[in-house]
């Protein structure tokens, strides 16, 4: 009898041991999916401010494919309609209009990617007033609503501007920051007020320094333009089109190969998917930061409309004109921060391949 009670005992012990191991794995289990949900399904519903822009549309469009819900605010003064994407909500307001904001937030917003700002660089110059209003004022609005409303995460549209004159190429995050710009200073003003509320543990930020975006999504499902274009591509396209009679490339006695400045072209559709995965970086991370968008590689202006010849099939009409006062001979992007950080890498690396998802809206 006592070795039967000993052998029941013992049993008794295996199977709730069995049991506390299985409950045990059962619990890691659960623990693991939830992470895994976490790494690639982080956030739910994102405020895209600016989101029927030229890039705040790629941007709508990339969060919509990873499962986002999405929210465009934008007062359609430079975005377009068609840009509003089925599946995204769309609400038009400016970033001026604070109770809007506020309004919004109110509605669950779990992050915001802030792309709603002027960009012009000479009319910055010339009104800085609009741009202060605008850029930093409206910034302001968006970061006051978020912590009104504890929304913890801002991606936010920098750019290279901020570092104004290259003492060196290509530029990383260490370069000494000195915007040359009005627009540029006030991406830089952005980044301090960003930078403050994180210090203060109110919300926690991405800034993502661009350099030159171009292209279009290869899907074509983005078909809006931008109005009144001050970027190379759209300019040579109007070129292209017929909509502007001469194409002028200011200064072709640079130092570079063939005199004419050298840029980093990024195409959007990467910018794009950089905001993404600086959401979930951000969601999982709990840490702001800096990184620079770009290529590595420079392509020359001269360069650009070469290709762009091949890609249509005929000659543009450009001449040369003087040099514009603040152009860098050479810009380039230094990105492995945002590799090491985010695991991003630009995946168009073609640049004629890149000017045929723009040349695709004109045919």
């Amino acid at each position: 009898m006592h070795v039967k009670k000993l052998c029941l005992v013992d049993c008794v012990d295996k199977q709730f041991s069995l049991l506390y191991f299985i409950s045990s794995r059962a619990i890691l289990t659960v623990l693991y999916i939830t992470y895994l949900l976490r790494e690639f399904y982080i956030l739910e519903k994102v405020l895209v401010a600016g989101g029927a822009g030229y890039i705040g549309s790629h941007v709508q469009k990339q969060l919509l494919d990873e499962g986002f819900k999405v929210i465009v605010y934008d007062d359609l003064s430079s975005g377009d309609i068609v840009n509003v994407l089925p599946g995204a909500e769309f609400i038009q307001a400016n970033i001026l209009d604070k109770d809007k904001l506020n309004n919004v937030m109110k509605d669950g917003v779990d992050a915001v990617i802030h792309l709603a700002a002027k960009k012009a660089v000479g009319e910055s110059m010339v009104n800085p007033s609009l741009y202060a209003e605008n850029n930093i004022s409206g910034s302001i609005n968006i970061l006051n609503a978020m912590v009104e409303n504890q929304v913890k995460y801002i991606v936010f549209s920098s750019s290279a501007a901020v570092y104004g004159m290259p003492q060196y190429c290509p530029i990383d995050e260490k370069h000494p920051i000195n915007p040359i710009n009005y627009y540029g200073y006030t991406k830089l003003a952005i980044e301090d007020n960003m930078r403050w509320f994180s210090q203060l543990g109110k919300l926690n930020y991405a800034a993502l320094r661009y350099f030159n975006a171009v292209g279009y999504d290869a899907d074509g499902a983005i078909r809006g333009k931008e109005r009144n274009p001050q970027n190379l591509m759209p300019i040579i396209m109007e070129a292209a089109t017929g909509k502007r009679e001469k194409l002028s490339i200011f200064g072709n006695d640079y130092d570079t190969p063939d005199g004419t400045c050298v840029r980093d072209y990024v195409h959007v559709s990467d910018l794009a998917k950089a905001h993404t995965l600086a959401l979930k970086y951000l969601m999982n991370k709990n840490t702001s930061f800096a990184v620079n968008l770009g290529t590595g590689r420079g392509t020359s202006v001269q360069e650009i409309v070469d290709a762009t010849e091949k890609v249509i099939g005929k000659k543009l009409n450009y001449d040369f004109a003087p040099r514009r006062p603040g152009d860098p001979a050479k810009l380039t992007a230094n990105a492995d921060l945002a590799h090491q950080l985010l695991g991003w890498s630009p995946q168009y690396t073609n640049i004629e391949e890149i000017i045929q998802t723009v040349w695709n809206l004109e045919i």
